[in-house]
């Protein structure tokens, strides 16, 4: 129950953090592109990560789990500037809860920022919390289109003190 508190109050913070700058950028503080839209693309997200390490080892002796398991939940994100050559910046905050085929619920954030182009490439990184600790998230993907669907294809790396988190995770978003 400990845990679990301590992963809800770091993921309060983390939105709060995700917030606060844009909320504090007032007058000619705030230097953005003239090009600049934000576009929202977030979605539903599944897929499966394999828990290496001491913490895979934990899963199993400690709870009884495999570690590989599945991933269950919803990426909230936004594209915040363009640039001229196709490149764009994006924010993602990402909630999982894992282990639902084994009967369990382990609830991870990870929170990246990042780059796309135009063909749909991306990489970011930023924060991860979850029961595990506190750990480093590394991501890159591609996201396909098909008319106003767009289709993300995800790997990442979730490092940390106790083992490597290897995730990959598909979705669906449309353009709002």
């Amino acid at each position: 129950m400990r845990s679990i508190r301590r992963v809800t109050l770091a993921a309060l913070t983390l939105s709060a953090v995700h917030i606060a700058p844009a909320a504090a950028q007032t007058g000619d503080q705030a230097v953005i592109p003239a090009t600049s839209n934000w576009v929202s693309l977030s979605g539903p997200r599944f897929g499966a990560t394999i828990v290496t390490g001491e913490a895979g080892d934990r899963l199993r002796e400690d709870h009884g789990l495999r570690p590989l398991l599945t991933q269950f939940g919803w990426q909230f994100e936004r594209r915040f500037f363009d640039t001229d050559a196709g490149i764009g910046g994006v924010n993602e905050l990402i909630f999982l809860i894992g282990g639902l085929d084994q009967g369990t619920a382990i609830p991870s954030v990870s929170w990246v920022v990042g780059i796309r182009n135009n063909d749909g490439l991306e990489v970011g990184v930023g924060p991860n919390l979850s029961p595990a600790g506190i750990a480093l998230a590394m991501g890159g993907g591609v996201t396909l289109r098909a008319g106003s669907v767009n289709f993300p294809l995800n790997l990442a790396l979730v490092s940390s003190d106790s083992g490597v988190r290897i995730s990959t995770l598909v979705g669906f978003t449309t353009r709002r």
